[in-house]
């Protein structure tokens, strides 16, 4: 079935049989890595789930995951995916808290989405708690620019984020869309509030918008004001979280110049979550999605120096055999959250599915999903 939109995708689905024990441990469960049939496991229940369960890859996933699913991609593609397969009755989400929200939200109320590791969360999404964005607004409201300003959130943010965005007129957005977003936005209202990772708000204004460093500033929710004077409120044109990710912050100028130093003709690829100063100085910019592609369709002997995920990054290396390809950075830069889903959490997350019970169920509620929907359709409606 076609992804045509989101409300409809909501009365889909059907009925299961299945027990559910939300957040249940798996101590003393857990299969361990060094199990001789731990992949001959995983082989076993994959295929005793059959049709009705799907599994979905991040790509910063390891790769002894990867092999089991049967879709990869970003974050908002793999929600859309499940969506737009509403037999699958069970969504094994192979990527972090936020993702899993997104498709629980975009799914049907048929469909359980399950989260193999519930440790596997997100730093970034983790920094814009619902209050402290409650209590931002709050300050807006009292100095009068709130009804100047739109929210736009980032899909790396969590569901009450989301529905924060969507009950205050504004939109979600992805690394490959910010430029549509924000564009959109500031032709509804003067100002922009961008949540929660600061980099790419900033980068796309300056690198896309036209804007300067000045017209953005950044609140700071663990500080008063937010860190910020009333006149440097009602100067901004951005307003932006204090937010980051805490793979892609890593990256920094320096990285850059020693690379070029190291090897002649390598060009410098990154994601927009960089900081301005990385993004400014690298050859393309882009989202997963896009550096994936970049690097496919390059032709073959060039050299690339990648900033995002390492095991993404290794995995372009093993694939494109005919192009030399670096890590940006150093020294080892794995996503330790995204890491926590390993082959051992997935084989007994299936197991036990197989067992008859549900376990981890990833569900946002009614009234946060309506509002965090809204946002999200605003996104697929954007020009």
């Amino acid at each position: 079935m076609a992804f045509n939109g989101l409300t409809e995708l909501l009365l889909l689905g059907r009925e299961s049989d299945l027990t559910s024990e939300r957040g249940v441990s798996c101590e003393g469960e857990l299969p361990a890595p060094s199990d001789p049939e731990l992949v001959q496991r995983a082989i076993n229940a994959r295929k005793k789930l059959g049709d009705r369960a799907m599994i979905l890859g991040h790509h910063y996933q390891r790769d002894e995951v990867i092999e089991f699913a049967d879709i990869t991609g970003d974050s908002f593609k793999l929600a859309q995916a499940a969506a737009a397969n509403p037999d699958a009755e069970l969504i094994l989400f192979c990527g972090v808290h936020f993702m899993a929200e997104s498709a629980d939200i975009l799914t049907s109320e048929k469909q359980a989405v399950i989260l193999p590791d519930l440790a596997a969360g997100c730093s970034m999404a983790d920094m814009a708690a619902a209050h402290q964005v409650e209590a931002a607004w709050a300050h807006f409201e009292k100095l009068g620019i709130a009804t100047r300003t739109l929210p736009i959130t980032y899909m790396n943010s969590t569901a009450a984020i989301k529905s924060f965005t969507g009950e205050h007129g504004g939109a979600v957005c992805t690394s490959s869309n910010a430029e549509r977003a924000m564009s959109w936005a500031f032709s509804q209202r003067e100002k922009i509030f961008f949540l929660p990772d600061q980099h790419l708000g900033r980068n796309t204004a300056i690198e896309k918008l036209g804007l300067s460093l000045d017209d953005c500033v950044v609140w700071n929710p663990w500080k008063p004001n937010g860190g910020l004077s009333d006149q440097q409120l009602l100067d901004a044109k951005v307003i932006l979280w204090r937010g980051h990710c805490s793979v892609h912050g890593r990256f920094s100028r320096t990285n850059v110049d020693e690379i070029r130093q190291k090897v002649a003709g390598v060009k410098v690829l990154v994601h927009p979550e960089c900081t301005h100063e990385v993004v400014s100085a690298a050859d393309v910019v882009g989202s997963t999605e896009a550096i994936i592609r970049t690097v496919a369709e390059s032709a073959p002997g060039s050299a690339w120096a990648i900033g995002t995920e390492l095991n993404l990054v290794q995995r372009l290396a093993k694939t494109y055999t005919d192009k030399q390809i670096y890590f940006l950075d150093k020294t080892v830069c794995y996503c330790s959250t995204m890491n926590r889903i390993d082959l051992p959490h997935l084989v007994w997350a299936m197991e036990t599915l197989n067992q008859g019970r549900i376990i981890n169920q990833i569900s946002v509620d009614t009234n946060t999903a309506y509002h965090a929907r809204v946002a999200l359709e605003r996104m697929l409606a954007l020009p």
